[in-house]
């Protein structure tokens, strides 16, 4: 086949202009003298490689002639031994649109399908996320009719992708992708489904957070003492198996059932007794939830009303500080529940209580997870201030609501109005604007999130 598309009207144009020959103009690109020839005959595809040689020799910018490129791709035999690096090279320079177009025509043709799914997952591994979605949303789309873990693994990753700080957006994501966690191989169905119950427990969601440990649980423990596959999660199995009892007993702590999220923390507790592996990975992940659990058993006495518990938790994590603000959460939580003076505490530890402007992550917790704490902290801090009689009781209150806004906590929302309106006798003209202006916001994202009340998803 022969090609007459505008790269080689390009170059011929470039070459009479400047009066260069073909012997110059091979000096100036570095190509040899047959590449070029057959390439201004048309007779021979260009590869991303001369492509860029040809574009930095007419001092053209990288993607002046990639649009163009497209059609190369397919003036010829179609390979993706050339339109591989050319979608790469597409996400470096982040010209995803030529990617979507090149993606649609090569669906046109069903077979290469897998090639592009493997091409997508490659993209995935080096952080080009844009591109990626683009792609698994496309070959999703050619195999919305397949019963397939290609399928499967597509809306996984495009979940993955979808997540972010607003926290009704990442739910609407996890309903989406739910229903095809179970066609995900069992090693990927374990990470889905912590992703998931992270997800369901920044809206609340305790209950689909308890089923979601529950078949964790199930997988991790069948994979652990038989599995199914050579390919190993992100985690061992027995982290899994850990994790589950962690969050189930988190499930019995959101409802006041202190004594069974202790019968859960003596689960992962124990994890010594029944984990074969010894190597240092096993005996760092025992000794981590063996610590999890005392933390949690200082807490749930600390939840229960036990005031002579706060001291000795806030002993044992001061030597913690990536547990810190979590447990002055908590603390402050109780201290509102039961009447208990925690000034001393949390004068001890103001050092560790983050900002709202914060970004990134806070000790190994997931972001989303750790604002949606914040928000929670910073309303409990403001009540805990009114009952106590000291001052600054609606600036904590606003800063917890603004950032219920931000990520868009409905919970945390509503109990920042609320508590607003309580206490709006003690609040600054200046506070009470800043509060119209949120409530503004308010309004807006309640648009938003309407279709989770279509959905009716509780």
């Amino acid at each position: 086949m022969k090609s007459d598309n505008i790269i080689r009207e390009t170059l011929n144009t470039y070459m009479h202009k400047h009066n260069l020959s073909f012997t110059q103009f091979l000096q100036i690109s570095g190509l040899n003298a047959g590449t070029l020839s057959r390439i201004l005959q048309g007779t021979k595809p260009i590869s991303m490689r001369q492509l860029e040689s040809i574009t930095s020799a007419m001092g053209l910018p990288e993607d002046f002639l990639f649009e163009s490129y497209v059609e190369e791709c397919f003036a010829f035999t179609t390979s993706m031994r050339r339109i591989r690096p050319f979608i790469f090279r597409c996400a470096e320079l982040n010209r995803v649109d030529l990617i979507e177009r090149i993606v649609h025509r090569l669906l046109d043709d069903l077979s290469y399908t897998s090639a592009l799914f493997d091409v997508a997952e490659d993209l995935f591994a080096s952080e080009h996320r844009q591109a990626a979605a683009i792609i698994y949303n496309q070959v999703s789309e050619a195999e919305r009719f397949q019963h397939s873990e290609r399928l499967a693994i597509c809306r996984y990753r495009l979940f993955e992708l979808s997540l972010g700080n607003d926290l009704e957006e990442n739910l609407r994501s996890a309903i989406l992708f739910e229903a095809y966690v179970s066609r995900l191989d069992e090693v990927d169905q374990l990470d889905a489904l912590k992703q998931l119950i992270h997800v369901m427990g920044t809206v609340h969601k305790w209950k689909k957070v308890d089923e979601l440990a529950v078949e964790m649980l199930r997988i991790a423990t069948i994979q652990y003492e038989q599995p199914s596959t050579d390919r190993k999660p992100k985690q061992p199995f027995y982290f899994y198996i850990l994790y589950g009892w962690l969050i189930r007993s988190t499930v019995c702590e959101e409802f006041h059932d202190y004594d069974g999220a202790l019968s859960y923390v003596s689960q992962y507790a124990q994890g010594e007794l029944w984990i074969r592996e010894n190597d240092e990975e096993a005996r760092r992940c025992i000794y981590q939830f063996a610590e999890w659990a005392t933390a949690n058993t200082y807490l749930y006495r600390v939840l229960s009303g036990k005031s002579d518990a706060l001291e000795e938790y806030a002993d044992f994590v001061a030597s913690r500080p990536d547990e810190i603000f979590y447990a002055l959460g908590y603390m402050v939580k109780a201290a509102n529940r039961f009447d208990f003076n925690i000034d001393h505490i949390l004068d001890r530890f103001s050092a560790y209580i983050p900002s709202t402007e914060m970004e990134g992550k806070y000790g190994p917790y997931n972001n989303s997870v750790v604002k949606e704490k914040l928000a929670q902290f910073y309303g409990d801090l403001g009540v805990y201030r009114f009952k106590k009689g000291q001052g600054n009781v609606i600036k904590p209150i606003l800063e917890g609501l603004r950032l219920s806004v931000r990520i868009n906590s409905i919970k945390n929302i509503l109990n920042g109005l609320t508590r607003f309106e309580m206490y709006r006798e003690w609040a600054s003209e200046a506070e009470i604007q800043d509060f119209k202006l949120l409530s503004s916001e308010v309004n807006r994202i309640n648009e938003k999130n309407r279709y989770l009340v279509v959905l009716g998803y509780e």
